[in-house]
């Protein structure tokens, strides 16, 4: 065996390992190459494959019979760029005379298999240029996010995209979002993630955990205020009315308008403040927001449209204020009460897990885009953590988290404690670290046994 066939014995057997073990490897050692010269390759023949070629114009037509020339063939679309990423390819296209932003979409599964890659997907950047993303592999099976990410104020990065991108979760844009999954679908790690992602910043964190504050309470060092039980979450959303209104209160001393004050420089919202008089943005975790709404007497009944009042309250006039909401749940339709769909109608932001019917998809995507209730109601129980999110113009994606465990979230809640402000309206809700709460004994009753 001579020293040539050695080395390709090794370099074969290095790439089937690698493509196993590690795919962003192999793609950045071997398959990047290869993707992109299959795809400058096949190019122009894939498109007219596809019927994504247009017929020559009628000058070029004329001065071919004139110059008593072949006919000229059909053009595809022109490559604009060509940019390798860590996770595919991405092509930029000049689309010509005729074609439209739709026909790139509508042929990209056909795109997919013509040029073996992984996925494809395609958005129009601006009038007659569109840049098609395509994967190399599945980025979603083994999620490992970039090192380097644009984070910013109020902007968390959350989860990878199917095409290999980053899904972020920016307050600014989308003020507050739904979350629907059902058990063991991956809604608590992706509520990590969120946790984990804004410990670090200039940020309030409030939650409203109803299951004994089984889930987020472990994060307490980094909540400004946490309630465990639907009597003491009505006192806090009341609360964070009360903020709000002074919030507003504070922004309307500050609008000073006249006319000598820029019409850029009139405050409407806590951005536009100076930086030291601009409250501490706030976002409010409700991990189960059914507990919220089901009520068992008159009593809870009443306390119950208290705090659906109070979400909506804050979902219509929150934002202006600085105040966020999350929430999360494995339902949210119209079975919980009245003001559940004016509660929802206000959540632009939706994200669905696995769920367990049809109609949970549609309370999330229902009233955005049929084709992301078709998504949703397809994720295997396997896939864990697979999510499809989603906004009101429409637009989805495939989105997974990365795994966080409880013990990382807490850590890095714990060293991320001293940014927790303190604030005066939510004091008698900040939860109390001293020492750890006494487990109550269970007293269970042996089972006689048999023979």
């Amino acid at each position: 065996m001579t020293a040539f066939t050695v080395a390709l014995v090794l370099v074969v057997a290095t790439a089937g390992l690698l493509r196993w073990r590690r795919p962003a490897w192999y793609w950045l050692a071997f398959g990047v190459t290869l993707a992109a010269l299959r795809v400058l390759v096949r190019y122009g023949t894939v498109m007219d494959a596809c019927g994504l070629t247009v017929p020559p114009s009628r000058w070029r037509l004329a001065l071919a019979r004139a110059t008593n020339r072949p006919m000229p063939e059909s053009r595809p679309p022109r490559i604009l760029r060509l940019r390798p990423t860590r996770t595919g390819l991405v092509l930029r296209l000049k689309l010509r005379p005729g074609q439209d932003a739709f026909d790139i979409a509508a042929a990209s599964d056909r795109l997919r298999h013509s040029f073996s890659m992984y996925g494809v997907t395609s958005r129009e950047l601006r009038s007659g240029v569109v840049e098609v993303r395509m994967t190399g592999y599945d980025v979603l099976k083994r999620v490992q996010m970039p090192t380097a990410t644009e984070v910013r104020s109020m902007r968390v990065p959350v989860a990878l995209r199917e095409d290999g991108s980053v899904h972020y979760r920016d307050y600014r844009a989308i003020p507050h979002a739904l979350t629907l999954g059902a058990t063991e679908s991956g809604k608590s790690v992706y509520q990590r993630n969120l946790v984990a992602g804004l410990a670090p910043m200039d940020v309030a964190l409030v939650g409203i955990d109803c299951k004994q504050g089984v889930e987020l309470f472990p994060l307490a060092r980094r909540f400004s205020a946490l309630a465990d039980n639907p009597d003491t979450a009505a006192e806090l959303l009341d609360a964070l009315v009360v903020r709000m209104g002074d919030v507003y209160r504070l922004i309307r001393a500050q609008q000073r308008i006249t006319a000598a004050v820029p019409d850029a420089e009139i405050a409407a919202d806590i951005w536009d403040l100076p930086d030291g008089l601009r409250p501490t943005p706030v976002v409010v975790l409700v991990d189960e927001v059914a507990e919220l709404a089901l009520y068992a007497n008159k009593e809870e009944e009443k306390r119950r449209d208290r705090i659906i009042t109070a979400l909506v309250r804050l979902a219509q006039l929150g934002r202006a204020a600085g105040i966020y909401l999350e929430i999360c749940g494995q339902r949210f339709g119209s079975e919980l009460g009245k003001g559940i769909t004016m509660l929802r109608a206000q959540l632009t932001g939706r994200t669905a897990h696995r769920v367990n019917d049809e109609t949970s998809a549609n309370m999330a995507f229902g009233d955005i885009s049929p084709d992301a209730v078709l998504a949703a109601i397809q994720i295997p129980a396997e896939m864990r953590g697979i999510a499809i999110t989603g906004d009101s113009s429409g637009g989805w994606h495939r989105i997974r988290a990365p795994h966080t465990s409880l013990r990382q979230a807490v850590n890095l809640c714990n060293r991320h404690a001293d940014r927790t402000p303190d604030l005066p309206e939510l004091e008698p809700f900040r939860p109390a670290l001293s020492g750890p709460a006494a487990v109550p004994v269970l007293s269970v009753k042996p089972s006689p046994a048999t023979a």
